[in-house]
């Protein structure tokens, strides 16, 4: 091989690395995106299933007992 061509295979290697890091790079920023947007959202859904339990509790603390057939009320 002549210089000029080890020179442009040495050229190529060189691009490629850097496109492949550039590549890898990118990769890795949009799986940490998708991550923290995954875990945002679970975060938001537990929130408001605590909420919904919490608010759930008040309104059983709150609610007079019922009962069936209207007979005395039942304890817990």
């Amino acid at each position: 091989m002549s210089k000029a061509d080890d020179a442009s295979a040495a050229a190529r290697r060189k691009a490629n690395e850097v496109l492949t890091r550039k590549q890898d790079t990118e990769r890795i920023d949009a799986r940490d995106k998708q991550r923290r947007a995954e875990d945002a959202k679970i975060a938001k859904l537990k929130a408001l299933r605590l909420a919904k339990e919490a608010a759930d509790k008040l309104a059983r603390e709150a609610a007079p007992a019922r009962t069936k057939r209207g007979g005395a009320p039942r304890s817990h």
